[in-house]
């Protein structure tokens, strides 16, 4: 126990270690997090450090899984829900198809066997390539359509895996009652998310408590995630189902208080959950060779090269034709929704990163059939699934921002960043004049004191001065901006060393300082979220 509470605080210093050096060479953080596991796995002396699978499928997927789904816009997501399961089920499906016929054909393999390997290998994550989208300021569209993907292809790949070994196990397999079985699944586990999401919410509700609310948030992804799975499902279209439905319904349930407290703690939590993974991918280096001491290194790579390539070129084989083709055949549908340009196509072909998923399906793979005999090319497609990751994520991952400049596609979303702002400047404006209005009805319905009114008329003109300020584009009005939060910031921190100071000579009890000190830092954090926008 000693050992792996060590262990565990090591790989998190790896991580903040790992995090500071990637935040200052401008790289994304999972690349070197996953290139730091395998300088650890491979250094001399260092135990093997290997996963269970179940660690990754029932603790790991489903809060990250459902984090993404509760930030995913429902009207966006329900929007773009055409190429998103076109995607998330058509691609992933292909993808396992292609992978099947290249191993059959030029390794010779079993089809049933391929089928195993094409599932794991499938499912892109989106999490790497969405950080370093964001950062280069794709457009909204093309970041919606990946995070939506990423929120269903694991479902589809992992049912499809569990047919696979089923069929490699048995050794036989019925495509009309797998697709059955699929349909069954989707519709049972929708039913079951949106169950759980609706009694969460109710729940949480109920409690008016933000820490046994965020106990409960807690809790919703494994109570979505966890029956579905046990009685054969993914749980992860339940998991995606219970956090778009807590999305769309949430802000009407959930207090304040929770949010502000929830906000902090889901982000922390899936930070920390986020590079662990990608560490831990890295480590599967020392297992993985170990795993192929028995094998022909040549044969390897080049099966290696042949599965990776298939894997990479099926992405662009699926989405350009199902993007132009319909159109240039059905011009009522170019006319209703036009093709979009050859770049955003280009960039979401080349954005087929897989992870830690594809890894932890791997290791999950039955020592044994059904029949008693050893799964066969079992060490071999854990080689080739742990090659694809490294190859996608270390090559694709790191050539990302260099595609996207080459394409003219970096800052291509800034235009439309502007529109939200605008459109996030009226509805600002809209809801102080309602609570103008709202305020000028209570003076008439109650007898409210003169000076009450005056100082909420004074803080409704304070936050009116603000919005204008957001509206001002040009430089002097934005440097004016930039001093006053500069100023603000100042006058923060003198107010702090005096309470502190007054702390200190025994003027002030600690209660009283920490009540004065939250009411700072929120107000620090609303001037720093101001100078991000401005940044962004």
């Amino acid at each position: 126990m000693i050992t792996a509470l060590e262990t565990l605080v090591f790989l998190l210093a790896v991580v903040a270690a790992v995090a500071f050096v990637a935040s200052r060479l401008g790289l994304a953080s999972p690349i070197l997090l996953v290139a730091a596991g395998v300088v650890i796995a491979l250094a001399p002396g260092v135990p093997p450090l290997v996963i269970e699978p179940e660690f990754i499928l029932l603790l790991v997927l489903p809060p990250v899984i459902y984090t993404s789904a509760v930030a995913m816009s429902w009207r966006e997501f329900q929007f773009n829900l055409r190429p998103i399961l076109l995607l998330a089920i058509g691609c992933v499906v292909f993808t396992t198809i292609a992978v099947s016929a290249a191993t059959n054909w030029l390794l010779g393999w079993p089809w049933a066997v391929g089928f195993v390997l094409g599932a794991i290998v499938s499912p892109p994550d989106a999490l790497a390539p969405l950080a370093i989208a964001r950062r280069m300021q794709l457009p909204r569209r093309i970041l919606v359509i990946l995070e939506g993907e990423g929120l269903a292809n694991d479902a589809t790949a992992l049912v499809l895996y569990r047919f696979a070994v089923a069929a490699v196990s048995v050794g036989s397999f019925s495509l009309a009652q797998a697709g059955e079985t699929f349909t069954i699944i989707i519709v049972s586990e929708i039913v079951w998310g949106v169950g759980v999401g609706w009694t969460m919410l109710r729940l949480r509700r109920f409690m008016r408590d933000p820490r046994i609310e965020i106990t409960l948030s807690l809790v919703t992804p494994f109570l979505a995630y966890w029956p579905p799975e046990h009685l054969g499902g993914s749980g992860v279209i339940a998991t995606v189902t219970a956090g778009l439905y807590i999305s769309w319904n949430g802000p009407r349930l959930i207090s304040a208080a929770t949010r502000l407290q929830g906000v902090f703690f889901w982000d922390f939590f899936i930070y920390l959950i986020e590079g662990l993974v990608f560490l831990f991918t890295g480590l599967q280096a020392q297992a993985l060779l170990a795993r192929i001491q028995n094998h022909s290194l040549y044969d390897l790579a080049v099966s290696a090269a042949l599965v990776s390539l298939v894997v990479i070129g099926a992405r662009f084989v699926w989405i350009f034709p199902l993007t132009y083709l319909p159109r240039w055949l059905v011009p009522p549908l170019a006319r209703r929704r036009p093709a979009p340009p050859w770049q955003w196509s280009f960039i979401t072909s080349f954005t087929g990163v897989r992870g830690i998923v594809s890894l932890a399906a791997a290791l999950a793979i039955p020592i044994a059939t059904a029949r008693g005999e050893p799964f066969p090319y079992r060490d071999a497609i854990f080689f080739l699934a742990f090659c694809v990751v490294m190859v996608t994520l270390v090559f694709q991952g790191a050539m990302l921002p260099w595609v996207i400049r080459k394409l003219g596609l970096a800052k291509a979303g800034m235009e439309e960043r502007l529109l939200d702002r605008a459109e996030e400047i009226q509805a600002r404006r809209l809801a102080i004049d309602a609570s103008s209005a709202r305020l000028a009805a209570l003076v008439e319905e109650r007898e409210v004191p003169e000076e009450a009114t005056l100082s909420f008329q004074a803080q409704q003109d304070y936050f009116l001065s603000r919005i204008r300020m957001k509206c001002d584009i040009e430089e002097e009005r934005r440097a004016l901006t930039q001093l006053h939060d500069e100023i603000e910031l100042e006058l923060i921190a003198a107010e702090r060393d005096a309470i502190n100071g007054m702390l200190r000579e025994g003027a002030l009890k600690d209660e009283a300082r920490r009540r004065i000190e939250r009411e700072l830092d929120l107000r620090e954090a609303d001037v720093l979220n101001r100078r991000n926008e401005r940044l962004g």
